[in-house]
């Protein structure tokens, strides 16, 4: 088509010196519809190698399919579940700073642990049991828990462990990569993902 099109344009131009040196209208006609026809086929010839260029390029799918049936590759790959950050339990308490989980030494006999708790508190709930999917889940929400420092637990805002307390507020994802976890008592993580599953 290109080839096509270069010799209509030659055509074209032989035409339009004729007419123009004979004062022939007829013929600049011609030569107007000969260029035009020769864009047509310009077009057509780009378009075609362009086609022919991407088919050339693009692998055969068949070719890149490896034969043997769909389950040989294995089950599907579970989504990697985040590592906990425990950070040092040793700071000097400046502005921001969140205790982690594990209360200090001075904080465990001002609450009366038994001897030999060391870290316990005896009015702590347990951890909330969750899978590790819904683990990895509740980690990439940014919905808001209470923490009280010191304390390993996070809670939703109207748990009865927090009354008398001090606490503060912070995304579920960053209370988990401080290294809090659930409270038992007022279940956290399933109420958040029952917000989540509702969005």
């Amino acid at each position: 088509m290109i080839v096509a099109s270069l010799l209509l344009i030659l055509v074209a131009v032989v035409l339009l010196v004729a007419g123009l040196a004979g004062g022939s209208s007829v013929l600049l006609v011609v030569s107007i519809a000969a260029s035009l026809l020769a864009a047509v086929a310009l077009v057509v010839g780009a378009r075609q190698a362009a086609g022919d260029r991407l088919a050339a390029e693009r692998p055969s799918r068949t070719a890149t399919r490896p034969a043997g049936p769909a389950f040989a590759y294995g089950p599907p790959v579970e989504p990697e579940i985040p590592v906990q950050h425990v950070p040092p339990t040793v700071d000097a308490g400046g502005t921001g700073w969140r205790q982690p989980p594990e209360p200090p030494v001075a904080d465990v006999g001002s609450r009366g642990a038994a001897p030999g708790a060391v870290g316990a508190y005896d009015d702590e709930p347990a951890a909330q049991d969750v899978t590790p999917a819904d683990a990895a889940r509740v980690a990439r929400l940014d919905a808001e828990v209470r923490v009280v420092d010191g304390r390993p637990r996070y809670h939703l805002a109207g748990c009865a462990h927090l009354v008398g307390r001090e606490h503060e507020s912070l995304p579920v994802g960053e209370a988990v990569e401080l290294g809090f976890t659930p409270c038992a008592h007022c279940a956290p993580n399933t109420a958040l993902l029952a917000d989540a599953g509702r969005l």
